[in-house]
C-alpha cells in the first residue's frame, strides 16, 4: 500500500474515468409559437383534367369584325300586296288642241325643209355631215367655193382636221370679195371672230394660207398687227370687222369650213 485513500482522491479525476448515462425522457414541454412561412416549393406535375364547369354569364359582344364576300343573288320574292289607291287628281284645263296642232304642224313643216336643205349633195359633198346643231343656217358662197360656219369651240388644228375629213379645208380668204363675204356672215350670225385658214406655224412671221401659199396678194391684217412679241401668237383669226388678228393656236372657237365647187 502506497498510503493513499481513495475516497480521498479529486473529483475531476472521478468524471475524467467515468460515463455518465442519460436520464429518463422527460414531459412534453407547451407548444411552441408558429414559425415563419416557408419558402414556395417546386411546381408539381399536373393534375388529372378536371369536371367540366357551370356554363357561365354571356360576356360582351366584340368588335365587328371584316365585311365578308358578297353573296349570291337570292332568289326573286313574291310578289307583294297592292298598294293604297292614290287619291283624286285635280281636274285638268281644256285643252285648246287646234292652236297646238297648228304650231306643231308649223314646226314639222320647219324641220322637214331643214332636214332636207341639210342633206341635200352639192359637188358631191354630203352638207349632212355635219350634225344640225353643230352648223350656222345658211350657207354662203361665190362662184368658186362655199363657206360653213361650225358652230362648235375648238382650238386651230382640231377645226383644220374637222373641215378636212369633210372634203374641206379652214377656209382662206385670199381676195377682198371672199374675206367681205366670210365677214359679212361671221357678223350677221352674232359672233366675234372665227379661226380661217392662215397660220406661220412652220417659219415665225412668214404667214401661209392652209394650203401652204404665201400671203403675196391679199391680206387684210387689223392694225398693229400681226404682233407676236413672245412667239406664241401663230394663228389667225378673222374679226367680225373683217380685219386680222394673231392669235394662240390652243385657244378655242368657232371656224369657218370651205368647200370648192365642182367644177361642170
Amino acid at each position: 500500500s502506497l498510503g493513499l485513500d481513495i475516497d480521498s482522491r479529486p473529483a475531476t479525476e472521478v468524471c475524467a474515468t467515468h460515463t455518465i448515462s442519460p436520464g429518463p425522457k422527460g414531459d412534453d414541454g407547451e407548444k411552441g409559437d408558429p414559425g415563419e412561412e416557408g419558402q414556395h416549393g417546386k411546381v408539381g406535375r399536373m393534375g388529372p383534367k378536371g369536371i367540366k364547369g357551370d356554363l357561365g354569364d354571356i360576356g360582351d359582344q366584340g368588335n365587328l369584325g371584316k365585311t365578308g364576300p358578297i353573296g349570291k343573288k337570292g332568289d326573286k320574292g313574291e310578289k307583294g300586296l297592292p298598294g293604297i289607291p292614290g287619291g283624286k287628281g285635280k281636274a285638268g284645263t281644256v285643252c285648246d288642241c287646234g292652236r297646238y296642232r297648228k304650231v306643231v304642224g308649223q314646226l314639222d313643216i320647219s324641220v322637214a325643209r331643214l332636214k332636207t336643205s341639210m342633206k341635200f349633195v352639192k359637188n358631191g359633198i354630203i352638207i349632212s355631215s355635219f350634225p344640225l346643231c353643230k352648223v350656222i343656217a345658211g350657207i354662203r358662197e361665190t362662184e368658186e367655193k362655199f363657206y360653213y360656219i361650225v358652230q362648235e369651240e375648238k382650238n386651230y388644228r382640231e377645226s383644220l382636221t374637222h373641215c378636212r375629213i369633210r372634203g374641206g379645208r379652214l377656209a382662206m380668204p385670199k381676195d377682198q370679195t371672199s374675206n367681205a363675204l366670210i365677214a359679212d356672215y361671221v357678223a350677221q350670225s352674232g359672233f366675234f371672230r372665227v379661226f380661217i385658214g392662215v397660220n406661220d406655224l412652220e417659219r415665225e412671221g412668214q404667214y401661209v394660207f392652209t394650203d401652204n401659199s404665201p400671203l403675196q396678194n391679199y391680206s387684210n391684217w387689223r392694225e398693229g398687227e400681226p404682233s407676236d412679241p413672245y412667239g406664241h401668237e401663230d394663228c389667225v383669226e378673222m374679226l367680225s370687222s373683217g380685219r386680222w388678228n394673231d392669235t394662240e393656236c390652243h385657244l378655242t372657237m368657232y371656224f369657218v369650213c370651205e368647200f370648192v365647187k365642182k367644177k361642170k
